[in-house]
């Protein structure tokens, strides 16, 4: 399968960022109005709830509706608001070596997927990171090395809060350690589980399991993978196998500390590694975070892409996936 990745970088939402938003909103003004608008929220409540949760992006916001055309729908969408439900796989987990290290397998359908690498400098903190929804982020790093990635949390509940992109963006715009994350992913509301993993330079990490229905339980796993303290969701959790992930993850943590490469490449293989794209569950890339060198690494079976927060270049790649068994592919 081949996949079109682009490597963008701009400072202030300007020009560039107003040319990503014309191009991909059509699919994803498709996405957010599949059940009506009148499913979502209106805007003075997605307003409301932003200041009430996410203050501090206020100003970004508006700035983006206006550059977005400043319509209702628009506005409404970049609100993260109570979006419609959407589903991941995901694998991630923290290499105990000698420094910290995150990696994480994005498990996702190629059809709905931005494909960008996206790094900003909004409010004066410099952030990359991989895009969703424009401004929100499946993983990222930022200027204080704090990074931070998410899975899926395994349950079909769904509620009052923000989709989860935005609230890692929120995370890497106004937090410099693992508890000052934590403290904020505590209070957020999201519309769906998800756990989310954060290590900051000095290697204090945490997961966070965060439900719309349940206080969010903040733990010291260094794995997560598409549950939370139990399975809940049987039919998902066979399909994606995330009780085998975690326990490949788990034994590779606690048996014995692999190389760096080595715990890197374990994700570029079954079992962390899928590829059913056909179902909607592939890996899309596998995202390795250095926090105290502020690099990311975009890796794939065949091909490296590093960048560094405070050297990054734009770029375009053409990345080709196994659709097979990616050992045979190699």
């Amino acid at each position: 399968m081949e996949l079109n990745w682009r490597a963008i970088s701009e400072d202030e939402p300007g020009p560039k960022w107003a040319g990503l938003f014309h191009e991909y909103w059509p699919d994803y003004h498709r996405w957010w109005a599949r059940e009506g608008p009148e499913a979502r929220p209106g805007f003075l409540d997605s307003h409301k709830a932003l200041r009430a949760h996410m203050p501090e992006l206020l100003p970004l916001y508006d700035q983006l509706c206006e550059l977005a055309g400043g319509t209702d729908h628009a506005a409404r969408f970049l609100s993260f608001y109570c979006p419609p439900p959407y589903l991941s796989s995901c694998s991630q987990a923290i290499w105990p070596g000698a420094e910290p290290v995150l990696v994480r397998n994005y498990d996702y359908s190629p059809k709905a997927f931005d494909s960008l690498t996206l790094r900003t400098n909004w409010q004066g903190r410099a952030v990359m990171g991989t895009s969703d929804g424009l401004w929100g982020l499946v993983d990222g790093i930022n200027d204080a090395g704090l990074a931070v990635s998410l899975t899926f949390g395994g349950r079909r509940v769904v509620g009052d809060g923000f989709g989860v992109p935005l609230i890692l963006r929120y995370v890497l715009q106004t937090c410099e350690t693992a508890a000052e994350a934590g403290r904020v992913l505590a209070r957020v509301p999201t519309h769906m589980s998800y756990n989310v993993t954060v290590v900051d330079a000095q290697r204090k990490f945490l997961t966070a399991l965060m439900a719309p229905d349940r206080k969010t339980t903040i733990t010291h796993q260094a794995v997560a993978t598409n549950h939370q303290e139990r399975v809940e969701w049987a039919s998902h959790a066979r399909f994606t196998a995330t009780v085998e992930r975690e326990r490949y993850l788990l034994q590779r943590l606690t048996l014995h500390v692999d190389p760096e490469e080595k715990f890197i490449n374990a994700f570029l293989r079954p079992p962390l590694y899928s590829s059913r794209f056909d179902e909607g569950f592939g890996t899309l890339y596998t995202a390795v975070y250095r926090p105290q060198r502020l690099q990311m690494e975009m890796c794939w079976p065949r091909a490296r892409w590093p960048l560094n927060l405070h050297d990054f270049h734009e770029d375009t790649r053409v990345i080709y996936t196994p659709e097979g068994s990616p050992s045979a592919a190699e």
